[in-house]
C-alpha cells in the first residue's frame, strides 16, 4: 500500500478553549498520511491515477482557517473527515494536529491529536 504523507503543513488559528487562544490565536501544525493503492492505481504519468497532494493541503488549509473550535479533537476530526469525503480513492488517512502554546503548567514541548479514518 502506498502513501502520501505531508508532515508539518502550518497554520494560524484561532481554536482552543482559553479566551486568550480565542482571542490572540496560535499556529498549529498538520501531518497527514493518505494511504491509497500507489503501486497499482498509477501505471503512467497522468494525474487522474493519482491523488494530488496540492488538493490534500488545500482542503486542510480551508478546514482549519475557516472554522475554529474549542477542542483540538474537533480541529482533527472535521479535516479527516473532510479529506475522507473529498479523497474516495484514498483507503486510509491518518492525521494528527500539533499544538504547540499551550497555556496550562508544565514542561513539555507540544500537544498532539491523531485521528485515523478509512473510506469503505
Amino acid at each position: 500500500m502506498g502513501q502520501i504523507q505531508i508532515t508539518n503543513m502550518r497554520f494560524y488559528t484561532y481554536n482552543g478553549v482559553f479566551s486568550e487562544e480565542k482571542t490572540l490565536g496560535q499556529q498549529i501544525s498538520i501531518d497527514a498520511v493518505v494511504h491509497y493503492d500507489i503501486e497499482n492505481k498509477v501505471k503512467d504519468d497522468d494525474l487522474t491515477t493519482t491523488i494530488s497532494y496540492a488538493t490534500i493541503y488545500e482542503i486542510i488549509r480551508e478546514f482549519v482557517t475557516h472554522h475554529n473550535f474549542n477542542l483540538m479533537e474537533s480541529v482533527a476530526n472535521g479535516a479527516l473527515n473532510l479529506l475522507l469525503e473529498k479523497l474516495p480513492m484514498a483507503e486510509k488517512i491518518q492525521l494528527s494536529v500539533k499544538k504547540y502554546s499551550v497555556p496550562i503548567a508544565g514542561v513539555f514541548d507540544d500537544i498532539i491529536i491523531t485521528v485515523e479514518g478509512h473510506n469503505a
